[in-house]
């Protein structure tokens, strides 16, 4: 089976987080942004290039979340996580269908891809440790 090596960005922003909706493709749904991993580049890299495509915004990125394995049907995805905040410009939809800005507490309410959906429980715990 093929490995796709991606990272995703968790965007947040004063105590929200987006999430987008790819409309198209046989993995339509809600995901965190970010996209493939070049050979000879960073995950990091990768998910400062993919949301400067995609979303037309600078991010940085603050630390690594965690990874996930999931496997598909049709290849194995390996995703990076990153929790990240935006520097420079506003996150504008060029390739989603649409965005939300979600509490923590409305991460349950989407429909996420599979292996989006395995990072809410530990996003919900670090977002849940900061504020505390």
């Amino acid at each position: 089976m093929k490995t796709l090596n991606v990272a995703a960005a968790v965007i947040v922003d004063k105590g929200l987080i987006f999430a987008a909706e790819r409309g198209y493709g046989s993995h339509a749904g809600w995901e965190f942004p970010g996209g493939k991993i070049k050979e000879n580049e960073s995950a990091s890299d990768a998910l400062k290039r993919e949301i400067r495509e995609e979303l037309s915004a600078e991010i940085e990125t603050d630390e690594f979340l965690m990874r996930v394995e999931h496997d598909y049907d049709d290849f194995h995805l390996s995703m990076d996580v990153y929790l990240c905040h935006v520097i420079k410009g506003k996150l504008i939809l060029s390739e989603h269908k649409q965005g939300r800005m979600l509490a923590v507490s409305e991460l349950d309410e989407i429909n996420w891809l599979d292996a989006d959906r395995k990072i809410i429980p530990v996003l919900k715990k670090r977002m849940n440790d900061v504020i505390e």
